[in-house]
């Protein structure tokens, strides 16, 4: 008997219109296929985290991403590296969630990849966000690690994806987490 597809909620760390890790999250709902059903969030209307804000009300795009995190079945996000670490924009929506009731990301299967242009694939900036998201209690798919260096030579203009080690790994990604949410959910 065939399980039903998850629901994974894609996060990418960018706003930006062409971004390389959006690009990367629409491969990887290609490649889920039948197996997965995506949602795709939108970090630009999450306003900078401001405790007094928060005190007074919890902003409607905050809500709304903290609504479908809770629904989601698992979270894959896409992270680029600004200056060794992740996003402000992706810290900023972090902040934020972390401080909603019940907090969205406790118990919630989590994958991570990166795409930047530089060697290093945002190694650092993955690193950083599995540190912040250990401590809201998410349980990351360790392998395979998925760092898409110089990708701007491996996604074109239109954010089609030319490489295909990259996109085997991806694929590979997300079956892991796939398999890992169906193991945690028992």
């Amino acid at each position: 008997m065939a399980s039903s597809p998850i629901k994974i909620l894609a996060i990418s760390g960018s706003l930006r219109q062409s971004s390389f890790n959006s690009a990367a999250l629409r491969v990887a709902e290609e490649l889920a296929g039948d197996g997965a059903s995506f949602t795709f969030a939108d970090l630009s209307g999450i306003p900078l985290y401001d405790q007094d804000l928060r005190d007074k009300h919890v902003p409607e795009a905050v809500q709304t991403l903290g609504n479908q995190v809770l629904d989601a079945d698992a979270i894959l996000f896409s992270t680029p590296e600004y200056n060794y670490s992740v996003s402000g924009v992706l810290k900023n929506a972090i902040d934020w969630l972390s401080r909603l009731d019940p907090q969205p990301f406790a118990d919630k299967p989590v994958a991570v990849m990166s795409a930047s242009m530089s060697a290093f694939g945002g190694a650092r900036a993955q690193y950083d966000l599995r540190r912040i998201l250990i401590y809201l209690d998410a349980h990351f798919v360790n392998k395979p690690e998925v760092m898409i260096a110089f990708a701007h030579q491996k996604f074109d203009d239109d954010g089609t994806l030319g490489d295909d080690d990259t996109r085997l790994f991806i694929g590979k990604l997300v079956t892991a987490l796939g398999d890992w949410t169906r193991r945690l959910q028992g």
